[in-house]
């Protein structure tokens, strides 16, 4: 199958390696004759414009890091019959936008990091038609697993904000968990050494122990974590939703440092 790749960075750029060694014909964006020697690094064929990626496609991948790019890229390209598969996190209306203007179209936000990439065992949450979701998965197999059809168009954003906010309150609630132990003479080490084994354990505290502590963890993923927790909170008062009890710990787990 032909892919055309539009940011092939921290993450796309395993993603790029991966459909090369799947056999698929690749064409990555990179601006830049830096960015195009990277791409180049991968066994993708690199090109200097979003139009050369796209330019007899099957599938466009993008995997940028706000709306505002996504709905910029589809609003100054065509994509022809190309099936648009748009990973970055964001509001379910702009995956809606971009089908409005008759571009095939499913949402794939993921769960995991370019190490599982990597493996191929990132997870994929799409929302999207059938026939659409079909081609995507032709795509998505190379580096996911698994791939979770979810719903319709903007449920696999849904399904991600959720999923978001929940890990945010996790980070959240260790972070107490970390000032409590410190109340009772714990170090922040030593906790970390040892919940993991205990039945409090969570992939947010796994993360946080493998980083040493929150702060540095934090730091990691701050910069994601609190534009995607912005967009749940976003959607939320839009819809009249209430988050609950997760409200308390959501702003803990994105505190700067």
């Amino acid at each position: 199958m032909r892919v055309g790749f539009i940011g092939a960075g921290r993450m796309g750029a395993p993603m790029v390696a991966r459909l090369v060694g799947a056999g698929h014909d690749v064409r990555a964006l990179g601006r830049s004759a830096e960015a195009r020697a990277a791409v180049a690094e991968t066994g993708a064929a690199p090109v200097a414009t979003a139009a050369e990626a796209i330019g007899g496609a099957d599938a466009v991948v993008l995997c940028v890091f706000t709306d505002d790019q996504v709905r910029e890229i589809c609003s100054t390209e065509t994509f022809g019959d190309a099936t648009v598969i748009v990973h970055t996190t964001g509001s379910p209306e702009t995956v809606g936008a971009v089908a409005d203007r008759g571009i095939r179209v499913v949402d794939a936000p993921v769960s995991g990091g370019p190490h599982d990439i990597a493996r191929g065992t990132l997870t994929v949450f799409l929302g999207g038609a059938d026939s659409d979701v079909t081609v995507a998965r032709e795509v998505l197999r190379a580096y996911a697993d698994p791939i979770l059809h979810v719903g319709g168009l903007g449920s696999g954003q849904r399904v991600k904000l959720v999923n978001n906010a929940l890990f945010a309150a996790q980070i959240g609630l260790v972070a107490d968990a970390v000032r409590f132990g410190a109340e009772l003479g714990l170090p922040e080490d030593a906790l970390l050494a040892a919940l993991p084994h205990a039945s409090g354990n969570s992939r947010a505290l796994a993360g946080i122990a493998a980083k040493g502590s929150v702060a540095e963890f934090r730091s990691s993923v701050g910069e994601f974590l609190r534009k995607d927790v912005t967009v749940a909170r976003s959607l939320a008062d839009a819809l009249g939703a209430d988050l609950g009890i997760l409200t308390a710990p959501i702003e803990t787990g994105v505190a700067r440092p």
